[in-house]
């Protein structure tokens, strides 16, 4: 059996009779096993090969995945650089050569949420991203003209059947509320209040 140069035989003991058994038993210095606890193990690591990544290539890598805002992708690359004109002029570079458009993200987040989210919502993260004014309220707008049928099919995925006491009304208003329809439409939807018999 070959052996390679940081491994040797050692003979375990002869049982009984039995031929001599030879385990491999390693020369090199034993390797401390990794803690799992200690989160900054392997970061060095990691940060060493993405260091090399040039600011565009970061942008571009973050653009490939799905669309950004420009000031989400000013957050995401500020850490990797200490240039902030740098960094706005890049923004400016990727803007000219369409790879970024606050346009086509705000029609990704609109694809992606209005079929289950209220315009209240909408609104809010389109304006968490840092979009105009003007492109929210156009898109609001928009937005505005299907909220009860929107609504509608949200509620019925989840409920499928008016509520029968005023417990479950104020579930099912409070459900609708929370994924940003408005109050009337959600009364529109539910109809009266269904008051108990006491």
């Amino acid at each position: 059996m070959p052996k390679d140069d940081f491994e040797t035989l050692a003979p375990v003991s002869n049982r009984a009779g039995r031929e001599v058994v030879h385990e491999r038993e390693s020369a090199r210095p034993a390797s401390s096993a990794p803690d799992p606890t200690d989160k900054t193990a392997g970061a060095g690591q990691k940060s060493s090969s993405r260091r090399g990544l040039s600011l565009k290539a970061r942008a571009i890598g973050y653009l490939s995945r799905r669309e950004h805002s420009r000031q989400e992708l000013r957050r995401k690359l500020a850490p990797h650089t200490d240039d902030a004109d740098a960094l706005e002029q890049l923004l400016d570079s990727l803007q000219r050569e369409n790879w970024l458009s606050d346009a086509r993200f705000a029609q990704s987040l609109v694809h992606r949420r209005a079929g289950r989210q209220g315009v209240r919502r909408v609104v809010q993260a389109l304006r968490q991203h840092g979009l105009d004014d003007a492109t929210v309220s156009q898109i609001g707008e928009v937005l505005q003209a299907t909220e009860f049928e929107r609504a509608q099919a949200v509620w019925q995925k989840k409920f499928g059947q008016p509520p029968t006491n005023t417990k479950e009304y104020a579930r099912q208003y409070r459900f609708l509320g929370s994924r940003g329809f408005s109050a009337e439409v959600a009364r529109r939807l539910l109809g009266e209040i269904p008051y108990d018999n006491v």
